[in-house]
């Protein structure tokens, strides 16, 4: 049977979160053996103390969300999360970039946090497929490929749409069986998480993940 705890990175990227929500983010992480807290790059490092003799690994952030700072700047952000402890970061593309057809550029600025990444942390390419058509979809996934990726993933979970399988399962066949997809924003019950690795997810971004757990239905929007 699928270790679907392990599957979740369970999320709070909401800009107002505090300290106590944080902490009961952890908290629920380690009770219910999740993959990883996935949280902005402020908490990176509060995070890893709380988990150090945790299983569950640090997620956070880079360009996120619109994926519009400098190559430069994705790069020092993901080199200060690794050092502060995370040891998977999830960066947003370009997106105007990728729609002006700038490829090789889009290449150079995932590589750059692949790069940064190397050997130190997983690397996850957030290339916001409600904002993209499918051939679009496709060319940001095999950039992602061609630059280094680990993973790639639909969205950030505070632009227009999340996750849909139709959208997971074009992105599974670009990547092939080989580079992880992860389908984040919208994932609120165990019937969406089915969907989702049916459609060819290896990973689920989620902030309902104890709902996920129990069975039931959240609100939560990413």
């Amino acid at each position: 049977m699928t270790n679907l705890a392990g599957m979740i990175d369970h999320t709070l990227l909401k800009a107002d979160a505090t300290r106590a929500e944080i902490s009961k983010l952890i908290d629920e992480a380690k009770k219910y053996e999740f993959a990883s807290v996935c949280v902005n790059p402020t908490w990176v490092k509060f995070a890893a103390e709380q988990l150090k003799d945790s299983k569950v690994k640090v997620c956070t952030v880079i360009g996120f969300p619109l994926g519009a700072t400098t190559s430069a700047v994705k790069a020092f952000e993901a080199k200060d999360a690794i050092a502060g402890g995370a040891t998977e970061v999830d960066m947003v593309i370009n997106i105007g970039a990728l729609k002006d057809g700038e490829d090789d550029f889009v290449e150079a600025d995932i590589k750059a946090v692949v790069d940064a990444a190397a050997g130190k942390a997983l690397v996850k390419v957030i290339i916001e497929t409600c904002l993209l058509t499918d051939e679009e979809k496709e060319r940001a996934s095999r950039l992602a490929v061609k630059a280094g990726a680990d993973f790639v993933k639909t969205s950030t979970g505070f632009s227009t749409g999340g996750a849909t399988p139709e959208d997971v399962r074009l992105m599974r066949q670009t990547v092939g069986p080989n580079i992880g997809v992860k389908a984040s924003g919208g994932v609120r019950s165990l019937e969406d998480m089915n969907k989702m690795i049916e459609a060819g997810a290896s990973r689920i971004g989620a902030s309902s993940g104890v709902k996920i757990m129990e069975g039931g239905q959240s609100s939560a929007s990413y």
